[in-house]
């Protein structure tokens, strides 16, 4: 079931996504389409929205906190030598239209407006594939085309001054629970080793759920993973890591990161037995 406001995903006829386009947050929360709930093919979910620890995180989305000082990604702005700060200074990504819009996926043309004028232009390609009886793939890929007549540049606030805090792009917010999850890739395990550093996928264990991220293209294999499971449970893909990321006008950023969700708690071998299935060509 679908409105001009949501899409449903679908895999084997049961919903494990609701993509909401035109969501009424304020103007603090960066307001933006996002997935939530999504959940496992038995019907947990393994999103959160809004959580009360971090306000402006929306499920499963694309959230960048620095296009040229416009903060896309909510909540406070990290600003050198001074740290987080309100700042007035927050975009929106807005739904045009979908191009194409089917049960297991759509196309989606989004515009990102700051100070009342478009920097970016997205087209975002989702799709929803089962994998096996217990698990699915949510394949997400973006392109940011720079629409104006000046150069663009994407950052983060470790770009920006703030050692370690390299987030902005691709951004999954997992559920909270009461212990933090587990997180490992094929060669690392916990927090401190995966934050920070490429790796052909990144899985994410929670008490009856795995989450296993993998760069599709390789481009986004070379950007780090953010990584957090002690503060909260979230994991995205930097585009802005070491050095601002630039976006000469006309010119195209593109991205794409598949995610396996599965029941029940994956070990390295069936991780990376999905990954190969989800991400084969």
């Amino acid at each position: 079931m679908t409105s001009n406001d949501t899409a449903v995903l679908r895999v084997a006829g049961r919903p494990v996504g609701r993509y909401v386009t035109r969501p009424e947050l304020s103007a603090r929360l960066s307001p933006r389409p996002y997935l939530h709930p999504v959940t496992t093919l038995s019907g947990t979910a393994v999103t959160e929205l809004s959580p009360a620890d971090h306000a402006h995180h929306l499920g499963v989305g694309v959230a960048v906190p620095d296009v040229e000082g416009f903060n896309f990604w909510g909540g406070r702005t990290y600003v050198r030598d001074q740290g987080p700060t309100e700042l007035d200074n927050h975009g929106s990504q807005r739904h045009v239209t979908f191009q194409l819009r089917d049960p297991d996926g759509f196309v989606e043309e989004l515009r990102w407006v700051a100070a009342g004028g478009e920097l970016l232009r997205e087209r975002r390609t989702v799709a929803a594939t089962e994998l096996t009886d217990q698990a699915w793939a949510l394949d997400l890929t973006f392109s940011l085309t720079n629409v104006t007549n000046d150069p663009l540049s994407i950052g983060s606030p470790a770009t920006n001054g703030r050692p370690g805090a390299a987030y902005g792009g691709f951004f999954w917010r997992a559920r909270k629970e009461a212990t933090p999850p587990d997180v490992f890739t094929a060669a690392t395990e916990g927090e401190t080793e995966a934050h920070g550093r490429p790796a052909d996928w990144l899985a994410l264990t929670g008490s009856g759920w795995t989450l296993v991220f993998a760069g599709a293209t390789e481009q986004t294999r070379r950007d780090p993973w953010f990584v957090r499971t002690g503060e909260y449970p979230g994991v995205g893909s930097s585009l802005a890591h070491d050095e601002r990321l630039p976006i000469p006008p006309g010119e195209t950023v593109v991205r794409r990161v598949v995610t396996v969700v599965a029941d029940g708690r994956l070990g390295r071998d069936a991780a990376a037995a999905l990954v190969r299935k989800a991400v084969s060509p």
